[in-house]
């Protein structure tokens, strides 16, 4: 190395060009080291393993070479614009142009339903896949999908399939449930994520040693984010299968937003598109409050539209983002995208999603960053992007015990696998519910209510320390109940909590 910086020396004092220079010839260097480190890597796979983890490291490599290019936040903040007018319409204009049409099962019969499934239960306690966790009447975030897409299917006479785009992490546990549904009326296809090497924040090399997933080498590996699905759609062979089987878009979402379910105002909207018009590309975003402040918006930048997440805004501009004035949507990551355009997209290489760092730190107290992409982060690389602001009910992701407890009271009616607000409640807006840590694994949490309360009229909800509910608690307007550290408070049985305060010690002990 010393010969290297030696031989540049005499170029660095020709001031900015020469560190210009040495600065491509250093990225050139970790380029040639992370080729070789890879190759080793692959050397060490076996079978077919070794064909899937050469076309993801190509991907890698891809990403690699992008985000050394890349210096500081990737915006130019001045040349921020507020995305134009007819760019994002009302979900209630996409409404009344003409309702459902009677031939609506031939555009569903254009349709897949895409889930996000890579993700684990772990921040609620749970091992395992986080679509396997039970959230209402004893049916998993992946049952009610199933339930969603076979009543449109036996509804409509048609053939929406369902595809789950799996991680390394979660794709045996899904495949080995997914055969309980072979009798219902959804075809369910698969494919899995990419598989990237963690690298080390100093060296910028692999932290693997070799391709095991087992053992040291038990958390070297990471799926890259959801902007890894056109890749891997592509690579896996399903997309250009689905192509050829007359479909034409996907509706992407998390499979933990209960919200997102088949909305067929929006999908008549698509295909009823002239054809130099075809929309190629729907964003889903709806009004932020305050709870949503990080959430990525879309904006107008160099013509076209464009996501803007909290991680590409420079710092001094972070709280101008999170303004609920300047930036008043935000996206709900449910996505309708044409299949063809993701096909043109991926075999023309013009698929320049923006790079998303993320520093973590592994259990021995090495620092290694991860590089991911955003599903969303593609609208500006397709035709005719547009947003629509739908009502905020097509949004409720389950992220923790506070959301569980929402999605599983009677706020909440469940028919065909579809979560409604019920009609008793008497206003739209959802409960601000805030339990503190007793609650936040899954197990736990359910051990606590005996039942789980009324909350038709609440709205709000904080519950700190050791706190238990008895069954047929009723809770009202504002309920704040704080048991201190070495106290216990057991809400009795048919207690009516109504703009209270809670706090002490009160144990309701069996005799």
């Amino acid at each position: 190395m010393s010969l290297y910086v030696e031989g540049l020396s005499k170029e660095l004092l020709g001031g900015h060009s020469g560190m210009a220079q040495f600065q491509k010839v250093m990225r050139q260097q970790l380029e040639t080291s992370m080729n070789a480190e890879l190759e080793q890597l692959l050397s060490t796979a076996n079978g077919a393993d070794a064909e899937v983890s050469k076309k993801d490291f190509e991907g890698f490599v891809k990403i690699f070479h992008r985000f050394l290019q890349v210096k500081g936040p990737s915006v130019d903040w001045p040349k921020i614009n507020r995305p134009p007018e007819d760019s994002i319409q009302p979900y209630d204009k996409i409404k009344s142009r003409g309702g459902i049409p009677d031939n609506i099962a031939d555009s569903l019969n254009k349709l897949v339903v895409v889930k996000l499934n890579g993700g684990l239960g772990t921040s609620m306690g749970c091992k395992g896949p986080k679509s396997l966790i039970s959230v209402r009447n004893e049916n998993t975030f992946l049952d009610l999908t199933v339930l969603q897409i076979e009543h449109l299917n036996k509804t409509y006479n048609a053939d929406v399939p369902l595809v789950l785009m799996n991680s390394f992490n979660t794709d045996e546990d899904t495949k080995k449930i997914l055969q309980k549904y072979t009798h219902h009326r959804v075809k369910i296809h698969t494919f899995n994520q990419s598989r990237y090497p963690r690298i080390n924040k100093e060296s910028l090399l692999p932290v693997a040693k070799d391709m095991g997933m087992t053992g040291e080498n038990a958390d070297v590996w990471y799926p890259p984010g959801h902007g890894d699905i056109y890749a891997s759609f592509y690579n896996s062979g399903l997309l250009e299968q689905l192509i050829a089987e007359g479909k034409e878009y996907i509706f992407v979402s998390n499979i933990d937003n209960l919200g997102a379910t088949v909305d067929l105002f929006i999908l008549n909207h698509l295909v009823s598109q002239p054809n130099g018009k075809r929309c190629e590309f729907i964003m889903e975003v709806t009004d932020k409050t305050r709870a949503d402040v990080k959430g990525g918006t879309l904006i107008q930048y160099d013509g076209k539209l464009r996501l803007l997440e909290i991680a590409q805004v420079p710092k001094a501009h972070v709280d101008e983002f999170k303004s609920v004035t300047k930036f008043k949507i935000f996206n709900t990551n449910n996505l309708w995208i044409s299949l063809s355009a993701i096909k043109r997209l991926q075999e023309q290489n013009d698929m320049d999603l923006e790079i998303i760092v993320n520093p973590k730190t592994l259990d021995g107290g090495l620092n290694v960053i991860q590089l991911e992409t955003a599903v969303g982060a593609a609208i500006k690389c397709f035709d005719n992007a547009m947003g629509i602001n739908v009502p905020r009910s097509r949004f409720l992701p389950v992220k923790t015990s506070s959301d569980l407890l929402l999605v599983m009271s009677n706020l909440y009616s469940l028919d065909a696998g579809s979560l409604t607000m019920s009609e008793k409640r008497e206003f739209p807006t959802t409960p601000h519910v805030k339990l503190g840590s007793s609650f936040t694994k899954v197990q736990e949490y359910l051990t606590r209510f005996e039942s789980i309360p009324d909350m038709l009229e609440l709205d709000h909800l904080t519950v700190s320390g050791d706190v238990t509910f008895g069954k047929q608690v009723s809770l009202k307007g504002t309920v704040i109940i704080i048991a201190n550290h070495g106290d216990r408070i057991d809400i009795p049985a048919g207690s009516v909590l109504e703009n209270k305060i809670v706090s002490g010690n009160l144990r309701i002990l069996d005799h």
